[in-house]
């Protein structure tokens, strides 16, 4: 055998083909020295066994003394097993793969199909529920913002409607106090009327029937331009100027020694009803009038004013 010892020859290493040889060689070597060992420990452990033997000898006599035991020669050293040759690895079973029976091989197909349209039918459940959700969140901003605008919509048209009834109350107490003023004025009209009546009635009752043209002296140019002034000032007339011609508003003013007006009476009118009701009033506030330098007044005095004269 190719590797082993040759008769009369030294001993030689069998050559190594390859890893596995020298791998099954070194786990065989190691099982061998298992043995020998195992061996070993036990035949020291086996006790001898006892030989008991009864000799019946019926004469005495001596026995005679063994003869020496042989002197056996001491054995050749034997050489060293040679180590027994590795056995090369057997080649690897070839495995076969399983046979698969086809419907079996189908059904788990179909499995496979499902299971990825399941996958795929939950995975475009979440996608739409996340857009409904999105959707569901726009439409409620929405909705705030919405109600947002008409919360401030409504707070709005309240602070208009409010500032509206400011507004209203604010005309309707102007109105109340140019109805009371032209109440006023009525009343002291009135009064001035009767008074006049009342004086051209006793003047008439004294005199002959004839009622004789008085002659008053010549008026102050500056009393009469102080009156003027002081009753331009107090008139508000809010129409428009813009007429042909100058229209002229002429009244009879009739006052008490204290400058303080009992009447007032139309001369002429401007043809202008809005004017004149605004020069008449405008006369009624100026009570008192002003007085002469000397602190006189004159009982009757004639104002004239023309509308595109104001201020």
């Amino acid at each position: 055998m190719s590797g082993g010892p040759t008769a009369g020859g030294p001993y030689r290493v069998p050559r190594q083909d390859n890893g596995w040889r020298a791998f099954a060689l070194a786990v065989a070597t190691h099982a061998l020295l298992f043995v020998f060992l195992w061996g070993g420990i036990n035949w020291q452990n086996t006790q001898p066994t006892a030989v008991e033997a009864e000799v019946w000898d019926l004469t005495t006599q001596q026995a005679a003394p063994p003869p020496p035991p042989a002197e056996e020669p001491e054995p050749e050293p034997r050489p060293a097993p040679p180590p027994p040759t590795p056995t090369p690895a057997p080649p690897p079973e070839k495995v076969e793969p399983p046979k698969v029976d086809p419907d079996i091989a189908l059904k788990r197909e179909k499995a496979k199909k499902e299971e990825e349209k399941r996958i795929a039918a939950e995975k475009e459940a979440k996608r739409k529920e996340k857009l409904e959700e999105e959707r569901k969140l726009a439409e409620k901003k929405a909705d705030e913002k919405k109600k947002r605008e008409e919360e401030e919509k409504r707070v709005a048209e309240e602070k208009a409607e409010q500032q509206k009834k400011k507004e209203d109350e604010a005309k309707k107490k102007l109105a109340e106090k140019k109805a009371a003023e032209k109440k006023e004025a009525d009343r002291l009209a009135k009064a001035l009327r009767a008074d006049t009546m009342q004086r051209i009635t006793g003047a008439a009752g004294a005199g002959s029937g004839t009622a004789e043209k008085s002659t008053a002296p010549r008026l102050d140019s500056g009393y009469v331009a102080a009156i003027t002034a002081k009753i331009k000032s107090n008139i508000s007339y809010a129409g428009s100027q813009d007429v042909s011609g100058n229209p002229r508003a002429e009244f009879k003013i009739t006052q008490l020694p204290t400058g303080e007006i009992i009447s007032v009476r139309k001369i002429k009118s401007s043809g202008i009803p809005a004017y004149d009701a605004a020069v008449e009033n405008a006369i009624a506030k100026s009570s008192p009038l002003p007085k002469k330098k000397d602190g006189t007044v004159e009982r009757d005095i004639n104002a004239a004013f023309n509308l595109k004269d104001l201020p």
